[in-house]
């Protein structure tokens, strides 16, 4: 196997992570109906049972860089693939309510601390010139297992499989269980057994598989970047003077991502399609194309990362977010807009997004911190995107009954305005440019 394709396949199976993530997020919406009237939930527990996987992916978030760091990249990613396993067999299975409340609370751990570990250590052993496709393949295995999920929902759903609902959950076990055997046939990252044990050795036979060309330079700066960590970890850290600039960088593209409403429209796409007067069959109709142009649009991204760069990427999506942000609102506000245009607006909205910061954010985050603080910077970078994902998605549907979609659209547009700001005089190009090579230039006034 070339190393190009070497490094290419170690990367794809640390980014089928992503696939559980993104299937084990979007395959409850086929289920949840039946659940509730199985157990004859209220609707406050009801609510609690499905949103039992995001509480456990703010946590996983927030924590999943601590067995990264203590137990290693690799150790970790094949224990989230057990979470997924066991979380989807256990919801398949669930006796009641709080089982399954258990089992979904278990996969949202694995889907958090998934956010954390994959792309951190897909960055860690990628060539500088093909790092951002191979971490932005994370993203798009997300986008790709919203779409299989949706399919696998529509083909357990129209089998007239007694349960069915039991089958849609129990499914993603099957896949779980593969990524967690393919685990085994993957390296540990290179740059966390030199920060770990100062393993140059093992670390230099890894990289000379996955990027021979920059192995010397990168081994090198690796321990020059080491030594001058002084052993420095954890979250206090990251506040330091030295680090505050990383830190504030990997926060503010978490939050801006957040603000643009991404999640709010993926979450509530058929309500805002339905408030627009559009018929609930084409609302559904409209969300499934969603999915379809989330997916292009990813793939277009992951083609555009490492060739234009993330800045630029980012300059795309900040257009396309304004403008389309823009057309939603006047859509609900002004006078005189045929209800049929909403979904082409909402369409160019996830295009943006998929092109812009849904391509570059995990990519970008996994590349702001140093390898000691790389686990501890990539938990608050996602811990900050899934708090504002559960903020958001609770307080969306209160702001749109109180005060209309076109009002919430245009408050999205006005952050996007701020984030293309953001990009234009703060952020940094790091495309083509190794981990520790941006970590000089971040850190060069407190050498």
């Amino acid at each position: 196997m070339s190393t190009k394709s070497y490094a290419f396949f170690v990367s794809i199976t640390a980014a089928l992570g992503g696939f559980l993530f993104g299937f084990d997020t979007a395959v409850i919406s086929g289920a949840e109906r039946a659940i509730q009237e199985v157990w004859q939930l209220s609707d406050w527990t009801h609510g609690l049972a499905i949103a039992s996987a995001l509480y456990g992916t703010v946590i996983g978030a927030l924590f999943g860089g601590i067995p990264a760091d203590r137990f290693g990249r690799k150790k970790s990613l094949l224990w989230i693939g057990l979470f997924y396993f066991i979380s989807a067999l256990g919801s398949g299975i669930a006796w009641d309510v709080t089982s399954f409340t258990f089992f979904r609370f278990l996969g949202g751990l694995g889907v958090g601390a998934s956010s954390v570990v994959a792309p951190m250590y897909i960055s860690e052993i990628a060539p500088a010139k093909n790092r951002g496709l191979l971490v932005a393949l994370y993203q798009f295995n997300i986008v790709f297992g919203i779409v299989v999920a949706y399919v696998s929902n529509y083909l357990i759903g129209t089998a007239e499989l007694p349960e069915d609902w039991r089958w849609m959950l129990g499914v993603e076990a099957v896949p779980a269980l593969i990524y967690s055997v393919m685990i085994f046939s993957i390296p540990e990252s290179p740059r966390w057994l030199i920060a770990k044990f100062n393993n140059q050795i093992l670390a230099r036979e890894i990289l000379t598989k996955t990027d021979p060309v920059g192995v010397d330079e990168a081994i090198q700066l690796a321990i020059e970047e080491e030594k001058s960590m002084k052993k420095k970890t954890g979250f206090g850290v990251l506040f330091s003077p030295r680090f505050f600039s990383s830190t504030f960088l990997a926060v503010l593209i978490a939050f801006f991502n957040q603000v643009s409403g991404i999640n709010a429209i993926i979450y509530f796409a058929p309500r805002i399609f339905e408030m627009a007067g559009i018929s609930t069959e084409n609302a559904l109709i409209s969300t499934i194309g969603i999915g379809l142009v989330n997916l292009a649009a990813t793939f277009f991204g992951l083609y555009l990362i490492d060739r234009l760069g993330r800045k630029k990427l980012m300059y795309i999506g900040s257009f396309g977010y304004i403008i389309s942000l823009s057309l939603m609102a006047y859509n609900f506000l002004g006078p005189g807009i045929p209800a049929f245009w909403l979904p082409i607006f909402v369409f160019g909205f996830i295009a943006s997004h998929a092109v812009g910061q849904g391509s570059v954010i995990w990519v970008f985050i996994s590349e702001m911190f140093p390898n000691e603080l790389r686990a501890s910077g990539q938990s608050l970078g996602s811990f900050t995107h899934w708090i504002l994902a559960a903020v958001i998605a609770n307080v969306f549907p209160f702001f749109a009954n109180t005060f209309g979609p076109g009002y919430i659209f245009a408050f999205f547009c006005l952050m996007m305005i701020l984030q293309l700001i953001w990009v234009r005089f703060k952020m940094p190009e790091t495309k083509g440019r190794t981990l520790e090579e941006i970590q000089k230039d971040l850190q060069k006034n407190h050498a």
